[in-house]
């Protein structure tokens, strides 16, 4: 075992996360299926949860990343563990005593969208201040690595739980998860290093050094342009999917976890391949094929249709997948090397605010479109916006270079 898998306080806070992760993504299907089959939600309301899980990063997210800057991250992420393990466990305990409610998802969903903006942030802010540099990339390729894996696996179990227990079970993984995610945490002893911080100010003065800084740098202001079109469109058909699957298609509730599940294995590859591809042909080259690839494999996903008709949704999703997860490997230790640490918080969540916010809009006009023109009309819409948001990398400051710039460069 070499490099930074040799590392047994990486290994801790790598498993750890793999399991919440893990848990979330059976919870990921079989949350909307639980709406679906024991709520009689529609593809509206099924909207709204996903809408729900991310309107904080609207409502908090910018003084969240100046509130993270201030502290250690550890005691952060294991704060939003707790909260997370307790408000999940409190959907299945309900359910089984037969008094689950539409509005006690929604609540559900809010609130855990609000632990998950605090881990969010620490988390990123986490493995520079524990690990070095060099280690950045090879660390988010198995960290996104895993996560793909979990799409793999996590869907799967979760069609399985669904048809064999029911649902509601796969949340109780979910929350299980968690626990494990803080206990991974709570076994790391190595010490955070410090961060120069400059003195304290007005939070709003804090919150505005991020933003300046964001704006002002080209390279960070292309990347928050394309994800906002990007995560509108790809939220957009992510958000009824299952709806679409169940009601469109026709698919049975065990299938639908294996059709998702399908979408991680083009993940888990490139992952892996992300750290060849940047020294093969560039960082900037490699992230740019990425962008626009992803968006152009989703204009699959619109044609799955029952039996061989499935092959186009597997090999788009699995496709979709791919792109996306070596793009935010290179992206995502970019800017964790590019930003100045003690900016880190605040410019990531100041780009953040404005990506992950444009989820909650995407997932309630996917559902506004599936309710006035049908669920695959309205996929087919969102699928096309997303194509054309690698658009704005293709033509914007990454075409010309090889590499990424160095965090010298940051002012340009």
């Amino acid at each position: 075992m070499t490099g930074i898998l040799a590392d047994p306080e990486f290994r801790k806070l790598w498993g750890g996360l793999t399991v919440s992760k893990l848990g979330s993504s059976v919870a990921a299907v079989v949350t909307p299926l639980l709406a679906v089959q024991v709520l009689d939600a529609d593809a509206f309301t099924v909207s709204l949860l996903t809408a729900a899980a991310w309107l904080p990063w609207l409502l908090i997210g910018l003084p969240a990343g100046a509130w993270v800057d201030r502290m250690a991250k550890r005691p952060v992420l294991l704060a939003c563990d707790v909260v997370s393990a307790l408000l999940v466990a409190s959907v299945p305990v309900t359910a089984w005593l037969g008094h689950l409610t539409v509005a006690h998802l929604l609540a559900v969903a809010l609130f855990t969208g609000v632990a998950s903006v605090f881990f969010e942030v620490a988390h990123t802010g986490y493995l520079p201040a524990m690990f070095s540099a060099g280690d950045l990339v090879r660390a988010n390729a198995l960290t996104h690595g895993s996560d793909a894996a979990t799409q793999i696996a996590g869907p799967a179990l979760a069609g399985l739980l669904a048809a064999v227990t029911g649902a509601v079970a796969g949340l109780a993984v979910d929350a299980a998860s968690f626990a494990a995610s803080f206990l991974g945490l709570a076994l790391i002893r190595r010490p955070e290093r410090p961060v120069a911080r400059p003195p304290r100010q007005h939070l709003t003065r804090e919150i505005s050094a991020g933003v300046r800084w964001l704006l002002h740098d080209r390279y960070l202001r292309n990347l928050m342009l394309n994800g906002m079109v990007a995560n509108l469109a790809l939220t957009g058909y992510t958000a009824i999917i299952v709806v679409f699957l169940v009601r469109e298609v026709g698919v049975g509730t065990g299938t639908v976890g294996l059709l998702l599940s399908g979408s991680g294995l083009g993940g888990v590859a490139a992952a892996g391949a992300a750290p060849f591809l940047v020294g093969r042909f560039g960082a900037a080259r490699a992230m740019l094929v990425c962008k626009v690839a992803a968006g152009v494999s989703s204009l699959l996903i619109p044609f799955a249709a029952p039996g061989a008709g499935l092959v186009a949704f597997v090999a788009g999703t699995a496709l979709v997948s791919a792109f996306v997860v070596a793009g935010n490997v290179i992206v995502g230790s970019f800017r964790q090397a590019y930003v100045p640490p003690e900016l880190l918080g605040r410019v990531l969540t100041a780009m953040q605010f404005v990506n992950y916010g444009m989820i909650p809009l995407g997932a309630v006009l996917g559902g506004v479109l599936a309710t006035a023109y049908g669920n695959r009309p309205a996929v087919a819409v969102m699928t096309v916006t997303y194509a054309l948001s690698g658009l704005i990398v293709a033509f914007g400051p990454f075409r010309a270079r090889r590499d990424l710039p160095e965090p010298a460069l940051a002012a340009g």
